[in-house]
């Protein structure tokens, strides 16, 4: 089981890795803002809510990769662009949790933040994953690289990803934190990169 200590010095090398990536990636990351908002017609930093470390909710950041289409009945249609599809596909859009990494939301490597109504709805043994910040990366991450093409095989996508997706990553999260190692992580961020 992950301990204290291991928290801290995770905590270290995240905060150390991300000041060191910085000024590699400021750059990029301010001009998939401008390419985002010029694509989606909105602001290109996307925030949404999700699950932290013991169940505290955050901010995430990502760039914007959906476009709001107004119709003739009033409905608004959401849907990503073509660009924004190759921001999700290639992570480009993950780019900006550099900055939820630097200030202590996220770790490069932990279970993926979910929404509310998964992560905060665990019980009993499962709730260990809540023992660990959330990640950009993580075995489960790596395992499910394709998870959006998977989904849009189901007939149902929701239920599949409930009964199906979800229960899995909960037991190789719950593994990663019972057997958490500093090499583990870097295992994981070399995996990442090469994928």
């Amino acid at each position: 089981m992950i301990s204290k200590a291991q928290l801290r010095t995770k905590r270290l090398f995240d905060f150390a890795l991300a000041l060191l990536l910085l000024p590699f990636l400021i750059v990029p990351i301010v001009l998939l803002v401008i390419i985002a908002t010029i694509d989606t017609r909105k602001y290109g930093v996307f925030s949404q809510t999700r699950v932290g470390q013991h169940a505290k909710l955050f901010k995430i950041y990502k760039i914007r990769t959906l476009r709001e289409e107004q119709h003739l009945l009033g409905h608004l249609d959401k849907s990503a662009t073509t660009l924004g599809k190759f921001f999700r596909r290639t992570k480009l859009d993950e780019l900006p949790q550099l900055f939820n990494v630097l200030i202590g939301d996220m770790s490069f490597v932990g279970p993926r933040p979910d929404v509310v109504g998964f992560a905060d709805s665990l019980e009993g043994e499962d709730r260990k994953i809540l023992l660990v910040k959330p990640g950009i990366t993580g075995p489960a991450t790596i395992k499910y690289k394709d998870e959006e093409r998977v989904l849009e095989r189901q007939k149902d996508p929701e239920y599949y990803n409930r009964t199906i997706i979800w229960v899995d990553k909960v037991k190789i999260n719950k593994k990663y934190v019972e057997n958490y190692s500093f090499y583990l992580d870097l295992s994981f961020i070399l995996k990442s990169t090469l994928n």
